[in-house]
């Protein structure tokens, strides 16, 4: 299968562009966010036309489904790269020589040390764990030039590092629990610098559950609607909507249902969590490889481009 965007090789500082694609790879220089580091490269969009992505992995005639719920995942385990892939398989790649301890890290939130909420009706923190993680770190790497951790890291909120990823995200937060060691310390967290991102979560019960959590991570915080004409929406990519990823068993938009993107901003005006109710996004980073129809109607075209915008507008903001 052709691929369309190859990984573009580290260390050179020059422009690049993709040969039929539309897109032009050009440095940008070195942000500090808060005592983080992060050389930040980005792409340039000129004119978007066709394809995105090659799909990876498709298994002939629309594949069979992998399954993406819940796992058990030993205290020991700190990376995605070491839980085996539910689905079509992860790509691999090798930090660039000189830049390992100077890369963009996916890290997942590990919530399984409190109770789980009685209101919670699916998902977990493992929940699409590891593919989501390590399939968007390479989609990360390829359509930008970021420089990105192939291993991606499974972190607690008590964790000590946990101020060494500027990025985190929570899977299935209609099922999170928090003890209150971590709420202190995810609230320290997301004050001194740290962005949250959550998806998968449905419905008025789940959102309220993450509403009265965050009533307690930061109180006084409010979440918003995150307006489509908002700059997080043209980082990268232009989108002009937001459209719902959907579970791949389902394959369509879920009926009655509205898709929001809230956030909380901090008192400076920084976006420190931003929430995507009522859509699968994490779905569409694990499962691109099991359907062609879904990976271009909902990978391809939602999924990806949307994470990749919060991604870098977080980053750079």
């Amino acid at each position: 299968m052709q691929r369309w965007f190859m990984p573009r090789q580290r260390g050179s500082g020059d422009s690049l562009r993709i040969p039929g694609s539309g897109f032009r790879l050009s440095t940008l220089r070195v942000f500090s966010l808060h005592g983080w580091i992060r050389p930040v490269l980005l792409v340039v969009a000129v004119g978007v036309g066709g394809g995105l992505y090659a799909q990876r992995g498709q298994r002939g005639g629309g594949g069979g489904f992998y399954s993406g719920g819940q796992i058990s995942v030993p205290p020991g385990v700190k990376t995605a790269r070491e839980i085996p892939s539910r689905s079509t398989g992860t790509p691999e790649w090798e930090y660039a020589a000189g830049f390992t301890g100077d890369v963009f890290t996916f890290a997942r939130l590990r919530y399984d040390a409190a109770p789980r909420p009685v209101t919670a009706a699916r998902g977990g923190w493992t929940t699409d764990c590891p593919d989501a993680d390590l399939n968007l770190s390479y989609r990360l790497q390829q359509m930008t030039s970021m420089k990105v951790d192939p291993n991606a890291r499974l972190v607690r909120a008590t964790d000590a590092d946990l101020g060494s990823y500027p990025f985190l995200f929570a899977s299935a937060p209609g099922a999170m629990g928090l003890t209150d060691v971590e709420v202190v310390a995810l609230r320290t967290y997301l004050q001194n610098g740290g962005f949250l991102l959550m998806t998968d979560f449905w419905g008025e019960s789940e959102w309220a559950h993450v509403e009265r959590m965050f009533q307690l991570i930061l109180p006084g915080a409010r979440f918003e609607e995150l307006p489509i004409e908002h700059a997080l929406y043209r980082s990268v990519f232009q989108i002009k909507a937001k459209a719902q990823v959907p579970n791949i068993r389902i394959g369509i938009k879920v009926p009655g249902t509205t898709i929001h993107h809230r956030v909380i901003f901090d008192a400076k005006g920084r976006m420190v969590v931003m929430g995507l109710h009522n859509s699968d996004d994490s779905d569409g980073w694990e499962r691109e490889g099991e359907d062609h129809e879904y990976f271009k109607n909902h990978s391809e075209r939602v999924a990806y481009p949307l994470a990749i915008n919060i991604i870098v507008y977080t980053m750079t903001h």
